[in-house]
Protein backbone atom coordinates (compact mmCIF):
# COMPACT_ATOMS: atom_id res chain seq x y z
CA UNK A 1 0.00 0.00 0.00
CA UNK A 2 1.42 3.51 -1.21
CA UNK A 3 1.56 6.29 1.19
CA UNK A 4 1.42 9.47 0.67
CA UNK A 5 5.19 10.48 1.54
CA UNK A 6 6.31 7.26 -0.87
CA UNK A 7 3.95 8.40 -3.56
CA UNK A 8 5.07 11.88 -3.49
CA UNK A 9 8.69 11.47 -3.27
CA UNK A 10 8.04 9.55 -6.65
CA UNK A 11 6.73 12.38 -8.66
CA UNK A 12 7.31 13.50 -11.72
CA UNK A 13 10.13 16.06 -12.22
CA UNK A 14 6.90 18.50 -13.65
CA UNK A 15 4.92 17.91 -10.71
CA UNK A 16 7.31 18.37 -8.32
CA UNK A 17 8.24 21.83 -10.07
CA UNK A 18 4.72 23.12 -9.33
CA UNK A 19 3.99 21.46 -5.63
CA UNK A 20 7.38 23.41 -4.77
CA UNK A 21 6.60 26.58 -6.73
CA UNK A 22 3.00 26.46 -5.19
CA UNK A 23 4.72 25.79 -1.82
CA UNK A 24 7.42 28.70 -2.06
CA UNK A 25 4.33 31.17 -3.11
CA UNK A 26 2.42 29.89 0.07
CA UNK A 27 5.35 30.50 2.10
CA UNK A 28 6.15 34.07 0.98
CA UNK A 29 2.25 35.13 1.23
CA UNK A 30 2.96 33.80 4.80
CA UNK A 31 5.86 35.96 5.54
CA UNK A 32 4.30 38.93 4.31
CA UNK A 33 1.30 38.71 6.09
CA UNK A 34 3.47 38.39 9.05
CA UNK A 35 5.67 40.87 8.40
CA UNK A 36 2.82 43.10 7.81
CA UNK A 37 1.61 42.34 11.12
CA UNK A 38 4.61 43.30 12.72
CA UNK A 39 4.78 46.26 11.16
CA UNK A 40 1.23 47.17 12.12
CA UNK A 41 1.81 46.34 15.51
CA UNK A 42 5.17 48.28 16.34
CA UNK A 43 3.73 50.96 14.44
CA UNK A 44 0.57 51.02 17.28
CA UNK A 45 2.78 50.36 19.90
CA UNK A 46 4.93 53.08 19.30
CA UNK A 47 1.66 55.24 19.37
CA UNK A 48 0.67 53.62 22.61
CA UNK A 49 -2.03 51.93 21.66
CA UNK A 50 -1.55 48.58 23.26
CA UNK A 51 -4.91 46.83 22.23
CA UNK A 52 -3.67 45.67 18.82
CA UNK A 53 -0.37 43.53 20.20
CA UNK A 54 -1.82 40.74 21.51
CA UNK A 55 -4.37 40.15 18.45
CA UNK A 56 -1.51 40.74 16.46
CA UNK A 57 0.78 37.90 18.25
CA UNK A 58 -1.81 35.68 18.38
CA UNK A 59 -2.30 35.74 14.24
CA UNK A 60 1.19 35.70 13.69
CA UNK A 61 1.62 32.71 15.90
CA UNK A 62 -0.77 31.03 14.03
CA UNK A 63 0.71 31.79 10.46
CA UNK A 64 3.95 30.59 11.46
CA UNK A 65 2.35 27.10 12.54
CA UNK A 66 0.35 27.34 9.34
CA UNK A 67 4.09 27.41 7.84
CA UNK A 68 5.25 25.29 10.15
CA UNK A 69 2.89 22.54 9.05
CA UNK A 70 3.44 23.05 5.12
CA UNK A 71 7.19 21.95 5.55
CA UNK A 72 5.57 18.61 6.00
CA UNK A 73 4.58 18.33 2.09
CA UNK A 74 7.70 18.92 0.73
CA UNK A 75 9.45 15.98 -0.97
CA UNK A 76 12.55 14.26 0.01
CA UNK A 77 13.47 14.85 -3.93
CA UNK A 78 14.38 11.66 -6.24
CA UNK A 79 17.96 11.50 -4.54
CA UNK A 80 18.62 7.77 -4.89
CA UNK A 81 21.03 6.06 -2.06
CA UNK A 82 24.61 4.82 -3.07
Amino acid sequence: MSTFRRSQNRVNPNKLNNILSTLIFILILNVSIQIWLLYASLNNALENNKEILLPAFVASAILFFIGFSWLYYLPKGNFQNK
